[in-house]
Order: C-alpha cells, then sequence, then structure tokens
C-alpha cells in the first residue's frame, strides 16, 4: 500500500493553505466496492488516536463541486473516470465537534492546536463512489496514517456522523440499483450470472429467485455473453458476461 508522509506545523497552518478552500464546506465519500460476496468500504485510519473516519476533502475556490469530489477520489483510490454520485448534505450543528480532529492533529505532533480552521464548524456534501475492488490503491491522506478496506457488515466504531452518512449513502445505492443500473460499477470486466446475483443480493440484504433475476437481467438487453468459464467440465461451465458499452 502507498503510504503519504504527514505534514508538518507549517504546512497544516499555513494561512495560504486555509484561503485555497471554501470556508465551512467540506466533501465526505462513501467509496463502495465488491470483492468475495462482500460490500466494502474505504476508510481512514488514525493510528495514534483509534479513530477511523470516511475519506473526505475540501473545495477550491476556482473549484466545481464535482471536480473537487473526483480529485478525492483520485488522491485515495488511484482511479479516475468511475462513478460518484452526490447523495446528501450534511448539516446539522450537532454534528459539530472538534475533540476528535483535535485529537488526530496532536497525534500527528502538531501540539496544542487552537482555533484552527479544521476545527470550525463545516458542512459536508456526501458523494458515493462505486469502483473496481481489484483496480484501488487506497491511499491515505495528510492526517491519517492508513486507508484501507474494511466490511460495511463488520465496521469499526466512526467519528463523528460518519456512521449515519455510510447509511444514509447505503440507502441511496438501494434505491437506484435498478433504475440506474449502477451495480455494474461494482463489478469486474467481466463476470458470471452468479456474480451479479450475489452483488445484488449482498446490497439489498435478500436473497433473489435465480431464476427470475437472471430472466430479468437478460430482458434488459445490457449484457453482452463473452464465453464459457472453464473451471470444470465446459458443459458445466457458467457463461461469463460483460456490459454492453452501447
Amino acid at each position: 500500500m502507498k503510504q503519504k508522509q504527514g505534514v508538518g506545523k507549517q504546512e497544516l497552518g499555513a494561512d495560504d493553505f486555509e484561503k485555497m478552500f471554501m470556508p465551512g464546506l467540506a466533501i465526505d465519500t462513501v467509496i463502495f466496492g465488491f470483492h468475495e460476496n462482500q460490500l466494502k468500504i474505504l476508510l481512514l485510519e488514525y493510528e495514534n488516536t483509534n479513530l477511523f473516519a470516511l475519506p473526505g476533502g475540501f473545495i477550491k475556490k476556482d473549484e466545481n463541486l464535482d471536480d473537487a469530489a473526483r480529485r478525492t477520489l483520485l488522491d485515495r483510490t488511484s482511479l479516475k473516470d468511475i462513478y460518484l454520485e452526490q447523495f446528501y448534505v450534511f448539516g446539522d450543528i450537532a454534528r459539530h465537534d472538534p475533540e476528535p480532529l483535535r485529537k488526530i492533529m496532536q497525534g500527528k505532533g502538531l501540539g496544542q492546536v487552537k482555533n484552527h480552521w479544521l476545527l470550525e464548524r463545516f458542512l459536508t456534501v456526501g458523494f458515493y463512489a462505486l469502483i473496481d475492488y481489484t483496480k484501488a490503491v487506497p491511499i491515505p491522506d495528510l492526517l491519517s496514517d492508513k486507508c484501507e478496506w474494511h466490511e460495511l457488515d463488520n465496521l469499526p466504531p466512526l467519528m463523528l456522523d460518519h456512521k449515519y452518512v455510510v447509511e444514509k449513502a447505503l440507502e441511496t445505492l438501494r434505491a437506484n440499483l435498478d433504475q440506474k443500473l449502477i451495480a455494474f460499477n461494482l463489478m469486474p470486466e467481466s463476470f458470471t450470472m452468479a456474480d451479479l446475483q450475489s452483488l445484488y443480493e449482498t446490497v439489498l440484504g435478500e436473497k433473489l429467485l435465480r431464476t427470475s433475476f437472471q430472466r430479468k437481467m437478460l430482458n434488459l438487453k445490457i449484457l453482452e455473453r463473452v464465453e464459457k468459464k472453464y473451471t470444470g467440465g465446459a458443459h458445466k461451465a457458467p457463461y461469463l458476461y460483460k456490459f454492453a458499452k452501447k
């Protein structure tokens, strides 16, 4: 895993760094991946604090909101051209708590941090992203020590309201699964019908009838059959499919 070194006191507290970004506005991203029949998300870990958080970022004053989100995703995953969607804005007063971030900054050796712009109240624009788990290269940000995948069903305690952000993202993902066919953004280039059904079942949290699911997918005319998957006898091997570009 690639690692980035933490920044020093002068760089974090620089006035020009504060002036570069929109005040009071942040981005939080819920980055979904699917691997071994498990839905996973990327989390940042701060080793000296035992705190976990969603990858986030800020919007430059001369930058579009979506461009800022894509820049944040590129910095954390090394991937471009991925499915990204804004799903909610989190702005309750109760979500503001400067203590976790103060603890993180002190854990990085920044000493007694007071009146820092990062400790002020922020409204957060939530984005969720769907990526191919096998292609991502997780990279921590300047304050975190690790950026790693965690099973959605077994997440560590998250700081601030990030647990609610994840729940809201999953709710939106489920609502959009059929309407926008976004499940295919979580699949590798080729897959079996069973792989696709497993993803649907994992996201929806329920079992689906195999024959009905297969009929539904084929009737959508969005799949192209690739070849046999020769893992056993040819007559028993399932077909491989890919998403039709058209």
